[in-house]
């Protein structure tokens, strides 16, 4: 099996209806498990949060996602952003549409600088996107 780096995003009760839009936004299958499905809760209002959900998507994104339980603490925001890239104008705008269409636009999706068109948003859910469409060769 080959190693594979992904993002595991934590909600407190979000993570149903985060994933249900980021499958909307990406396409692919999305599996869901709750924590009563496994046994893992002993409090009744926890039975349907998920325990674990993952998304994986045609383009071959893999996107992990959970709801962390009441009595464990949920750090706030973070260091974090999630970066798409590549060269597929019309894939990648899609993305960035529909990510910014509900959420906070920090950036517009533009030409940067460096000759790339780069646009940054933060998602409904709080989650920053960074999207990078690589600019023709010369």
């Amino acid at each position: 099996m080959t190693s594979r780096l992904n993002p595991y995003l934590n909600f407190r009760d979000a993570t149903r209806d985060a994933m249900t839009f980021y499958q909307e936004v990406f396409g692919g299958e999305l599996t869901l498990s709750t924590y009563g499905e496994f046994g893992m809760t002993q409090y009744p209002d926890e039975l349907d949060k998920i325990m674990h959900s993952q998304l994986e998507t045609p383009a071959g994104f893999v996107l992990m996602c959970a709801d962390v339980p009441n009595e464990i603490p949920l750090a706030e925001g973070g260091p974090i952003s999630i970066s798409l890239s590549g060269d597929d104008v019309d894939e990648l705008t899609g993305y960035w549409e529909k990510l910014s269409a509900s959420g906070t636009i920090g950036q517009p999706l533009t030409e940067a600088p460096w000759g790339d068109s780069f646009g940054e948003c933060t998602d409904r859910f709080g989650v920053m996107w960074l999207v990078n469409i690589a600019g023709r060769a010369a």
